[in-house]
């Protein structure tokens, strides 16, 4: 072989090689792959159904059981605008993409899915394409509500059916080229979404697998949880790792004992998913107090701790960025600081001391309600301090028992923000953050409105 052919084969050899490479990378393994091969059509499952509603719902009328699956699937979160009608559209999500709204998903005619049948309807949920044809965006989770039953599907559509019409025509929304151009989701599609229902696992549990469908399938937990990869695709090798919506971090809730649930007891993630507040673990804010309070407090006591036993089996994933949570509380002392002075100390201190200790207490430990409690709270404990920023600008709103905190978005700077941020997580947390004015503004941009 002469010296130009070893060359043209040694180049051919490298881009197989660097394209092999490439597509192992953008395709990930699907949601349920670290569970290992068996799985079984749902007909050829000996166990009890782990789709359906719980066994308590099991003679409740369609209606009935379509709401609970409805609120199983977290579908009010993404279909109310702010102060809206509930599931009437017109929710803002930026992306770096442009804007989406969602669409109303009322039975209103003109304007929402009223002239939807029982196929429209499975196409649009499992195949992610309208009743016109249309393409829909995977900010639209179908890659996994593509796992959802059938049955429960149409179940989903009798309980929107029965609930007034809302004539409420949403927003065009706001994509930038060629992210505009609907049908290249139709490639996203081909390579992202299965388009298979759930299977369960027979050597696997009927804890196990109903828990597997409700965090993969309605839940679409991976959505927030698991982060993308350039395509906007889950990245299921980095399954549960952590995400970011709206500008907020959903943390790792894999079985990484530091950086995700991996000390923490059944009780404790139970109680979270409850409540939105565990003990010595913090409160929800953001998307996941929305999660709480529209989905997963709906939830069966049965099927909750079916989704604990399905996150006992996620892998670890180490985050090497994220330090040990800080379980100790501060001194009970404004004149004391445990750790180097952070960025706008000085401010940062009088911000809290005027807006945040009357309830949170100089030692993070709340003398009004746990649910203001922030020793121990990972949110606190991350150094970029998104989430502490996010809280201070949009509050934290959550229903009665419940302590809601007011937003400061309009009463503060983002300088302000910014240094009352990185007093907290000095104080409170295992290390300072270093927020800029400029990272708050980001944060500001990145919200929903």
């Amino acid at each position: 072989m002469t010296g130009r052919r070893r060359l043209l084969a040694g180049a051919a050899a490298a881009l197989v090689a660097l394209g092999g490479a490439l597509a192992w990378w953008m395709l990930p393994p699907r949601a349920m792959d670290f569970a290992g091969d068996g799985a079984v059509a749902l007909a050829d499952y000996r166990g009890p159904s782990p789709v359906g509603v719980p066994a308590e719902l099991a003679g409740a009328s369609l209606v009935a059981r379509g709401k609970y699956l409805t609120e199983a699937a977290d579908c009010e979160a993404c279909h109310t605008a702010t102060g809206g009608t509930p599931y009437a559209g017109g929710r803002a999500f930026i992306t770096p993409f442009g804007t989406l709204y969602a669409p109303n998903i009322t039975a209103d005619v003109e304007t929402g899915i009223g002239a939807w049948s029982d196929a429209d309807f499975l196409r649009a949920l499992h195949k992610g394409i309208a009743r016109n044809g249309q393409r829909l965006y995977p900010a639209f989770p179908y890659e996994s509500y593509t796992l959802i039953a059938d049955e429960d599907v149409k179940a989903i559509r009798a309980y929107l059916f029965s609930l007034p019409p809302r004539h409420a025509p949403s927003p065009p929304n706001r994509m930038k080229f060629p992210f505009d151009q609907r049908w290249l989701m139709g490639f996203w599609s081909l390579f992202y979404n299965s388009d298979r229902r759930f299977a369960p696992l027979p050597e696997r549990s009927p804890q196990w697998n109903r828990g597997a469908y409700l965090v993969e399938a309605l839940g679409h937990c991976g959505d927030c949880h698991t982060p993308r990869n350039l395509a906007q695709a889950l990245d299921n090798r980095r399954k549960f790792a952590g995400g970011v919506v709206d500008g907020w971090r959903a943390y790792n809730i894999t079985q990484d004992r530091t950086a995700g649930l991996g000390d923490w007891t059944d009780a404790q993630i139970a109680d979270y998913l409850r409540r939105g507040h565990t003990v010595g673990r913090g409160s929800a804010g953001g998307p996941m107090a929305e999660a709480i309070d529209l989905s997963l407090s709906k939830l069966s006591p049965g099927d909750i701790d079916a989704m604990v036993a399905y996150l006992r089996a996620i892998p670890p994933v180490r985050d090497r960025r994220q330090a040990a949570v800080k379980t100790a509380p501060a001194a009970d002392s404004h004149r004391t600081m445990a750790t180097a002075a952070p960025l706008g100390a000085a401010l940062g201190k009088q911000m809290f001391e005027g807006a945040c200790v009357s309830c949170h207490g100089w030692s993070g430990q709340s003398l009004i309600t746990p649910d203001a409690t922030l020793v121990g709270a990972r949110s606190v404990n991350d150094a970029a301090a998104a989430n502490v920023a996010l809280a201070v600008l949009s509050g934290v709103q959550r229903p009665a028992p419940s302590l809601s905190m007011p937003a400061f978005a309009r009463a503060y700077s983002d300088a302000e923000i910014a240094a009352v941020s990185n007093y907290v997580t000095a104080r409170f947390g295992a290390k300072a953050s270093s927020l800029t004015a400029k990272d708050v503004a980001k944060l500001r941009a990145q919200s929903a409105p």
